[in-house]
């Protein structure tokens, strides 16, 4: 299953109060995140849910992306951001990231 804040509003705590009613149903290694970063909360929100044992998250280079229910929204979480934020868990190029996002602006 996964679960998206597609207007970018919800804040860690709450994103740690729905997996701790959702995970019994469905487990950390069968959920997915979707974060947008519309106030910013986008990468502590993975964070978050990453401390509930989930370890699969929607992303996009450089941002990219938007939200209709949301207009003027920054986007998804950036690839680069949730990278950063968890380091050596990830075994991304990050160059190669940031040059897929520079061509994509």
């Amino acid at each position: 299953i996964s679960i998206g804040d597609t207007i970018g509003k919800a804040r860690p705590e709450e994103v740690r109060d729905l997996l701790e009613k959702t995970l019994p149903i469905c487990p950390a290694e069968k959920t997915a995140m979707h974060f947008h970063d519309t106030f910013g909360q986008a990468v502590e929100n993975a964070k978050a849910a990453h401390e509930m044992g989930i370890t699969v998250f929607d992303a996009s280079a450089g941002g990219l992306g938007g939200c209709p229910y949301a207009p003027g929204a920054p986007g998804n979480v950036s690839t680069q951001a949730l990278i950063r934020a968890f380091g050596d868990e990830t075994s991304v190029d990050l160059a190669a990231i940031d040059r897929a996002a520079a061509i994509i602006a």
